[in-house]
Parts: C-alpha cells; sequence; structure tokens
C-alpha cells in the first residue's frame, strides 16, 4: 500500500511541508517508475509506505505520518538509466556537510515586525556585497556568513545605502564560489551559516543590535541552521531600514551537478543527451546548462523560487542573472518565461523590485508585457564605461582632453523614460574581479592609489554614479577607497580581502573618503532634486576637463546642478550656465574631504551668485571656482 493521500490535494505545496501528525511531499519526476521518501521517520527503508504516487502530471505525493521538524530525508527515484538517491529540489535546507541529505523545516521563525517597507524605487542607493567575503572575522577556520554580515549592518545603515545586494546564496557544490553555479534552489548555501555549536557568541553579538533598538532577543535554538540565519539577516536589516535584495540565477543551473542532484532528476538514460535531463536544454553556459523553459513545470519551478524568497524570507526584491541568456539560449520560450515571471510577482507583492542584467543594454526589458519583459530596472554599462575611460585617462601624466561629452551622453541611457529604470556604478562584482580590472583608486593613479591622485579620482568617480540619474550601486569597500581586486577563494587570496583593519585602527585616508561617500549619500535624501526625474546636460568641455548637469524634482523645483572637473589644476572664474538667478549655495565640495577637514581647501566659499548673463541655453550663469579633481554640488 503506498503512502497516504491523506492531506494531498491540488494545492499540495512541492517538497517536503509539515502538516498534522507528518509531512506532505510532492515533487516532478514524469518519467521516473517510482519514487520512495527515505529518511529518519522510517529507518530509509524503501517499502509500499514509502512509495509515492504519480499523477497525471507527472507529480508524485504522498503523506508519511511520524515525521518531525528537523528530520532528514531522501528521494529514491527509479528510471529508465538507473536509480539512487536523489535530494529534493524544493529542500528548504540541506544537512551539513555538502553533499548530505534534506532536511525538514518548519517555517516559523520569530520576526521583529518593524513596520518596515520598501523603498520607492527612485530612494534605492543599492550596497553589493559577496557573504563569504565581504567579512572574515574568523579565518582561517571560517570564511564570511550570513551572521557576519549582520555584524556591519550598523554600518551599512549609517553608510546611508537602502539596500543590500547578495550575490547569489543557494546552495552551491564547490568550495568556493561567486554563486552563479547553484543546484539547490530553495535551500541558503550551508558554508554561509554558524554551525550550531559555534553560534552561542554569534547569537550574543546579533542580540545586542536588537537590545539597541528595544526589541526582543533571539534564543539561540532560533538561529540553527541556514535558513534561520538568513532570516535573521533580513530580519536585522529590516529593524535598521535596509532592504534586502537577492541575487538568482535563473537562466543556468550547476557548473558541477553530482548525481543526487537536480540533474537527471527522473533518472532518465544520459545517452540521449542533456535533452533528457528534464530541467535543462543541451544548451550550456558558464559550465553549467540553460533551463528548459518550454516545459511548464520548469518555468513554474523557478517562479515558485522566486515566490518562496519573497514569502519565506521576506526579501525586498531580486536581481536576476543574465536575463539576456534566458532570451537568447532559452528561445523561443524565454522572453515568455519572463514576462511571466515579472507579472506574477508583481501580482503576488506589487513592491517587489525587479532588477534585470542584460547584454547588451535592452530597453524592452523594462517595458510593460506584451511589448517588454516587465522588469523594473536593469543593469546598464554605459555610465560605467565612461566614467573608468575619464578617470583612467585622468591618470595619464599628461593634460590630454578627456571624453566628457561622451560621459554626458551615457548619463541617461537612450531607450528608457524614468530614472530609476537603470542600475549604475563604477565598480561591480564582476569588473573588479581578480585578473580583470582595477578598482577606481588604482584606475585613477596605478603606481600609488593612495597618492592624492588616486584619492581625489575616487572620489570623483563615486561622486559621479550618486547624483546621475538612475539607481546607484556600490561595490563592497568601495567606500573606503579599497584599492585591491577582489576574489571568491578567500584561501588562496587572503590577500584581497576587504582591509576592515585599516577602517577599525583608524587609517585616515580610509575614513576620509567613508566619510565622503557617507554624505554624499546623505545629501541625496537632504536635496530631493537628485532623486528627481528632471535632467539635462548643462555643459561638456573635453579640453577643459568640465562637466555640469542639471537634476530636479519634475513639478516642484529643488534645482541642483552639479559640476565635474578632472584637470589636474584649479580653474578660476569658469563660467557655467544655471536656471535661475541669485545666490546659489556650495552644498558639497569633494575637495573639503582631501585630509578632511582640508585646510587648503579650495572652491566657492559655500555660494555663488548666478547673474543675468545667457550661457549654456540658461537665462544666468555664475563665474565658479573648480578645484582640480573635484565635484561640486550648487543648490538653492
Amino acid at each position: 500500500m503506498p503512502a497516504s493521500l491523506e492531506h494531498i490535494g491540488a494545492n499540495t505545496p512541492m517538497g517536503a511541508n509539515l502538516i498534522g501528525d507528518g509531512a506532505t511531499f510532492r515533487v516532478w519526476a514524469p518519467h521516473a517508475k517510482s519514487v520512495h521518501v527515505i529518511g529518519d521517520f522510517n529507518n530509509r527503508q524503501r517499502n509500499a509506505s514509502s512509495l509515492l504516487t504519480r499523477d497525471d502530471q507527472g507529480h508524485w505525493r504522498g503523506f508519511i505520518p511520524g515525521v518531525q521538524d528537523r528530520q532528514r530525508y531522501m528521494l529514491y527515484v527509479v528510471g529508465e538509466g538507473g536509480e539512487g538517491p536523489k535530494r529534493d529540489p524544493h529542500a528548504r535546507e540541506l544537512q551539513t556537510p555538502f553533499p548530505s541529505e534534506c532536511v525538514i523545516r518548519r517555517t516559523d521563525f520569530p520576526w521583529h515586525e518593524s513596520g518596515y517597507a520598501t523603498p520607492k524605487f527612485h530612494d534605492f542607493v543599492i550596497y553589493q556585497l559577496h557573504v563569504g567575503t565581504f567579512f572574515t572575522p574568523n579565518l582561517p577556520q571560517k570564511a564570511g556568513t550570513f551572521l557576519d554580515v549582520a555584524r556591519k549592518i550598523p554600518y551599512l545603515a549609517d553608510l546611508g545605502v537602502t539596500a543590500i545586494q547578495l550575490m547569489p546564496i543557494q546552495e552551491f557544490q564547490t568550495q568556493f564560489s561567486l554563486g552563479y553555479n547553484g543546484t539547490d534552489y530553495f535551500s541558503p548555501e550551508m558554508d554561509l551559516a554558524v554551525e550550531d555549536g559555534n553560534l552561542a557568541p554569534y547569537a550574543a553579538v546579533v542580540n545586542r543590535l536588537l537590545d539597541a533598538k528595544g526589541l526582543p532577543r533571539y534564543q539561540v535554538d532560533e538561529l540553527h541552521g541556514e535558513m534561520n540565519q538568513l532570516k535573521a539577516l533580513v530580519d536585522l536589516c529590516h529593524v535598521y531600514g535596509l532592504a534586502v535584495i537577492l541575487d538568482v540565477v535563473y537562466n543556468h543551473a550547476g557548473g558541477d551537478f553530482g548525481d543526487q542532484s537536480l540533474y537527471f532528476f527522473d533518472r532518465q538514460p544520459s545517452q540521449g543527451g542533456n535533452r533528457n535531463s528534464l530541467y535543462f536544454t543541451d544548451k550550456g553556459h558558464a559550465g553549467g546548462l540553460v533551463f528548459d523553459y518550454e516545459k511548464p513545470a520548469v518555468r513554474e519551478f523557478l517562479i515558485q523560487n522566486a515566490k518562496f524568497f519573497l514569502d519565506e524570507y521576506r526579501v525586498d526584491g531580486l536581481r536576476y542573472d543574465q536575463v539576456s541568456v534566458i532570451d537568447h539560449d532559452g528561445a523561443p520560450q524565454g522572453w515568455r518565461f519572463c514576462q511571466d515571471l515579472t507579472s506574477t510577482l508583481r501580482f503576488h507583492k506589487p513592491a517587489v523590485f525587479d532588477k534585470a542584467e542584460y547584454w547588451s543594454v535592452n530597453p524592452y526589458i523594462v517595458k510593460h508585457p506584451p511589448e517588454g519583459a516587465g522588469f523594473d530596472t536593469t543593469l546598464t554599462d554605459g555610465l560605467r564605461i565612461a566614467i573608468r575611460d575619464v578617470i583612467g585617462g585622468a591618470s595619464s601624466p599628461d593634460d590630454r582632453p578627456l571624453a566628457m561629452t561622451r560621459l554626458a551622453q551615457s548619463l541617461w541611457p537612450e531607450g528608457f523614460t524614468e530614472h530609476w529604470q537603470f542600475v549604475q556604478g563604477p565598480e561591480n562584482h564582476d569588473i573588479v574581479y581578480h585578473g580583470r580590472e582595477q578598482r577606481v583608486g588604482r584606475l585613477g593613479d596605478p603606481s600609488n592609489p593612495r597618492s592624492w591622485f588616486g584619492r581625489s579620482r575616487a572620489r570623483v568617480a563615486t561622486g559621479i554614479s550618486l547624483t546621475a540619474p538612475g539607481i546607484p550601486m556600490l561595490f563592497m569597500g568601495q567606500e573606503f577607497i579599497e584599492d585591491k581586486q577582489w576574489s571568491d577563494n578567500f584561501e588562496f587570496h587572503q590577500n584581497l580581502l576587504l582591509h576592515w583593519a585599516g577602517v577599525d585602527s583608524g587609517d585616515k585616508q580610509m575614513l576620509d573618503h567613508l566619510r565622503f561617500t557617507r554624505e554624499l549619500v546623505k545629501l541625496r535624501w537632504r536635496f530631493p532634486g537628485l532623486r528627481g526625474q528632471g535632467f539635462r546636460v548643462v555643459h561638456g568641455h573635453d579640453q577643459n576637463r568640465v562637466l555640469a548637469f542639471h537634476r530636479w524634482l519634475e513639478g516642484e523645483g529643488h534645482d541642483v546642478i552639479v559640476v565635474i572637473h578632472l584637470a589636474n589644476q584649479n580653474r578660476f572664474g569658469y563660467r557655467i550656465g544655471f536656471p535661475a538667478q541669485g545666490e546659489w549655495r556650495e552644498v558639497f565640495n569633494s575637495d573639503v574631504y582631501e585630509n578632511w577637514v582640508n585646510p587648503g581647501t579650495v572652491g566657492n566659499g559655500g555660494r555663488v551668485r548666478a547673474e543675468p548673463q545667457p550661457m549654456h541655453d540658461f537665462a544666468h550663469s555664475a563665474a565658479l571656482v573648480l578645484p582640480a579633481n573635484s565635484l561640486l554640488v550648487f543648490a538653492r
């Protein structure tokens, strides 16, 4: 007699779910001959009572009594190509160490109802980080964990960013990883969690974060397992006013699947190629395989995964890796999958932040269906390339012209109607990875990123991103002028880890740059024009290395003028057009942060006067002092 169908219905969720005095199990394996559930609750015996029943859609399901929270299990699948154990593709957690069995988990967690709401799109300032290498106080015994990131939440909140974007955290099979080779989509990576026996000191640290807000503490057992530690990170971020964005990979899976993964899940013959692998096509990408979007069950698997993280983990948004691969290698159904995904999530959680990566940049990715794919925003590279071009060009030992006019053209990429529909920044995990391009400080002065040249040009690079249209994104360490590339391989590249010791020991150059970044981020909140839709280029001059642009809030004003100057000498009496006459305050001057407070600051004494002298299509203009390698902001 197969497992009972008690509690089984059309809406029975996938995976293992505790209910009544046991658990329901449901898995998609349409070509399997049989599927058994084996685990702690039945001594891992394959018999009639552990056998699931197949329905017309190829789902095997059943109810097994006596199953308890945190018990381990596997699915034993028999198919035409062989037989053996498989991990549940919907498993919420895996047993340490990997590879191991699935763990049945309750979905409860002591969330703190802080009233947090996801920011409006124009209020996003994103901080991208890699959990395993962001903060690593326990090396060499342990790389960074979710709770290590949590320890830095007050720092990130004080920086002024509104969201952290975690590089992929789904379970991957290798020890070191960027995260883009995941195989177990519903389970967080176990290496990013603290082992249960070592949790007590971590609990004490994160509980102090709750104490500071007057909120109830976590019990140590409430933090057991990677599932609850990721929830604690999200919970604490919300308590401190930070959104959480997860980077998810729906274009491909794997790189190293393993026999017990979802690869050839219903165990069909491999001689027919990867088309027999159930979830995938025979097209490869990044060492793995592209998902088969022609199968409704595959599309549903990925959409349910997105909903799972929004519901189970209460994350605020998702960043989708290489949507262009979904579109191109997943044709003809890849684009339709994107539309189904974004439409479902917007209906399910209207405030969700959907961010796509698509190369080359395609504005249709942010248009609504049926014309577009329906994402809210997308990564763009035009401004990044232009910033890095002028910063790198400025490092040459001459006064050559810089491509300031091309930089101006890159401030608002063609085809986008809203300023929050594109995400920009001079650094990200791909660009400054080990062996690729340099971080902006070293780009500004390859021989010495800590020189005045490197520091001042790094301020300009970050400053452009934080004042330009679009959603700005910082990469970990950019805020304190980290000058090394980075690597996910913390064992062999410990020399590339972030230099937190410099921040902690009072390295003045790092702290001055951190102050610069923090105060410029906060300038965005003080002056709504920097988050407004209004934008126009005022002036660009390649030979003089000057760029000025105008930001404002449509219908309200709040005009702001931003002036960038990348010459190595000060300029005096440089006239720029202004949208209105009278006094304008110099509300930000990057030169102040050179050896804070810079006793030799060059600037405009805190204010300038726009006179009725037409220039740059304005009826008024002001004569400015432009410090060398600087960014100035003027407001009414």
